[in-house]
């Protein structure tokens, strides 16, 4: 991941941040300024009802914890089971030093204490973004476990003829180099190259008396190699599973094959069943309602043409 200077203009100690239909308010306890890097800075907003409401606090030290973990990455990141809340702890390597940051954070996503080590800040300046990845993501991945929504692994793509197409594949399976492929020959709106969230519209965004279950992909600050990386949303018409092949041959794949597809591409806590169990439930949701295609494709002018020029 792209590591990203902190914004020169970040001096309020409070700032409101929109990431995949999540709104999140970040305030600092000590009125110390809000540090929000260039990678963030686009999804910035102004004030509103917001979904997670964090408060940074500035701590000497944070003790290393004993407790066991409900997951452990093994390098950067942990996270155990408190009773009330979780904690999620930071750093690297993690297991040889006391933890750079400690979120708290209740068992709805809504309400979290983030503390920050001093020592650890001051190392860097005290420029070191309070939401650096990857607590971001994964407060975000942990958050749409509360919603009609997921996170995948894909680009993107609203075309030249407006229609808004998700291409969602494993590392090398050919998301970069689709993007590539699309803003080389025509003008597109490209939301994300590598990670993208799929959700129902959140309520505060319909119009009243509007119940729509439409879903929408929305771009997410968390890019690939072409640096993508959009605020904005658009209806989500087609996904397509990518793989490299000969003949750019689309199929259509079944409920099933599309929700077993999707999950293997998607960004899910797997450490507690119910996460699993809320990622299936949109999944199923998701089956039902867009239509889903492998697409073993060649990476060509004519693999941009199949798209533009295929009809369900």
């Amino acid at each position: 991941m792209e590591k990203h200077l902190a914004s020169e203009h970040s001096h309020s100690s409070c700032r409101h941040l929109s990431i995949g239909g999540v709104a999140l308010r970040i305030a600092t306890s000590d009125r110390s300024p809000v540090v929000i890097d260039s990678q963030h800075e686009p999804f910035t907003v102004g004030s509103g009802c917001e979904d997670i409401d964090i408060e940074v606090q500035r701590l000497p030290c944070i003790a290393r914890s004993t407790q066991p973990a409900l997951f452990d990455s093994g390098t950067t990141w942990r996270v155990c089971d408190c009773g009330e809340d979780f904690r999620f702890d930071f750093g690297y390597p993690l297991a040889d030093q006391t933890p750079a940051k400690r979120l708290f954070v209740d068992r709805t996503y809504q309400s979290a204490t983030l503390q920050l080590n001093s020592l650890f800040l001051s190392k860097f300046g005290d420029r070191i973004p309070q939401l650096a990845y990857p607590l971001d993501e994964l407060l975000i991945m942990h958050r749409l476990t509360q919603e009609r929504a997921i996170e995948l692994h894909g680009v993107g793509i609203v075309g030249p003829d407006g229609a808004s197409n998700l291409f969602v594949g494993h590392s090398g399976a050919g998301k970069s180099t689709t993007a590539r492929l699309w803003t080389s020959l025509h003008k597109v709106e490209i939301l994300s190259d590598d990670r993208i969230i799929v959700r129902e519209s959140p309520a505060r965004e319909l119009q009243p008396g509007d119940d729509s279950r439409q879903i929408f992909m929305y771009g997410t600050p968390w890019h690939g190699e072409g640096c993508f990386a959009l605020p904005q949303r658009a209806p989500l018409q087609r996904i397509f599973v990518l793989e490299h092949g000969q003949g750019n041959v689309i199929t259509r794949l079944s409920r099933s094959q599309t929700v077993g597809e999707l999950l293997a591409r998607a960004f899910v806590p797997f450490h507690r069943h119910e996460y699993v169990e809320s990622a299936l439930s949109f999944l199923e949701q998701l089956a039902d309602s867009v239509p889903c295609y492998r697409y073993s494709f060649e990476p060509n002018q004519r693999a941009v043409d199949q798209i533009l020029h295929f009809h369900d």
